[in-house]
């Protein structure tokens, strides 16, 4: 059973974005969700999301009854488009702004009953 979430063209870097989805891999979906509660990060706002979302998924798609078995097997955040913009410099000159974007990926599996 492999439960999965996706969200594209997140309005956060990546490599911000990675600090955050770097504390949860492995652990049990419990344990994610309160160390991303308690994350000062705007990341940590959507990958909470995400991760909600995962949960979701494993229970209406795939049956899954007891959430407290559910662990994050895989968390990746890849990089999206950018956004190019253009800011207005001394002189006449021009700057180029490349505001980054995010895929974030959130895949759930069960722990073997014990």
């Amino acid at each position: 059973m492999e439960a999965r979430a996706i969200l594209k063209f997140v309005r956060v870097p990546p490599r911000k974005a990675r600090l955050v989805i770097d504390l949860i891999r492995g652990r049990d979906v419990q344990e994610a969700l309160a160390i991303i509660r308690f994350t000062p990060k705007r990341a940590a706002r959507v990958i909470e999301k995400v991760l909600k979302s995962a949960v979701a998924n494993a229970q209406h798609n795939h049956g899954v009854r007891e959430v407290d078995r559910l662990f994050v097997r895989v968390a990746v955040v890849d990089e999206g488009p950018r956004w190019k913009r253009w800011v207005p410099r001394a002189m006449g000159r021009a700057t180029p702004i490349q505001k980054r974007t995010s895929h974030i990926t959130i895949v759930l599996d069960e722990r073997a009953a014990s």
